[in-house]
């Protein structure tokens, strides 16, 4: 218990100083090369809704997914109690900590920074500003700022291009145009994310490389 509590408050904290620090230091979109590398890169952003900057249902899908996320992180606590009363493998707690820890990271940003932050755009937020956050409880944006664009070139002409529009009756990109290399540049690992994203992306790894560990066969 006593490592696993280290290790969530640790990924807590790193997390949480450098959204802070991005937050409070950069506008929105800005960045600067990490000793001078075109690719480790740190570049502002803020997730607005779902994964890879989705949006679902407006408001009042951002506010089900808050809530969302508030029942999830009560799962995952209560799986890794679970998981340290029954004396599982170490790998299992270590994981499901990673998880823990990120998951509520970014929580943390989708209820509170709302309130605590002005905002971003065209401008370095002011914490607790005397006007009020940018937005209500429950409706904070994640910020995002780890960007490692390993490839970002432009592609020959005889790589071809794809061109497709999506079916009208599909939930989210029905009726979206769908275009692959047609302005011939590509990035390779393009995702910007933050510190809980990694844990949960650790976190979730270890679980697929040391599945029989994590989870070994229970003898008849």
């Amino acid at each position: 218990m006593k490592r696993a509590s280290i290790l969530i408050i640790a990924i807590l904290l790193i997390d949480q100083i450098s959204k802070v620090y991005i937050k409070t230091h950069f506008v929105l979109s800005e960045e600067i090369k990490v000793l001078g590398l075109d690719w480790i890169r740190i570049h502002f952003l803020e997730n607005n809704g779902m994964a890879w900057g989705k949006e679902f249902g407006g408001k009042s899908g951002k506010l089900f997914l808050t809530l969302f996320r508030l029942v999830a992180i009560v799962g995952i606590g209560y799986w890794l109690w679970s998981a340290i009363q029954s004396k599982a493998h170490k790998i299992l707690i270590t994981a499901i900590a990673l998880i823990f820890a990120g998951a509520l990271g970014n929580i943390i940003d989708s209820v509170f920074y709302g309130i605590f932050f002005s905002d971003s755009y065209r401008q370095v937020a002011t914490f607790l500003p005397p006007e009020g956050g940018y937005a209500p409880l429950f409706y904070g944006k994640v910020v995002d700022m780890l960007y490692f664009p390993m490839i970002d070139t432009m592609l020959p002409d005889w790589v071809p291009t794809i061109s497709f529009n999506m079916p009208q009756w599909l939930p989210l990109v029905g009726g979206k145009h769908i275009g692959i290399f047609e302005n011939r540049h590509f990035t390779f690992f393009d995702p910007v994310f933050n510190v809980a994203d990694t844990a949960i992306s650790t976190g979730v790894g270890l679980l697929i490389v040391f599945n029989k560990k994590a989870f070994p066969k229970k003898p008849n």
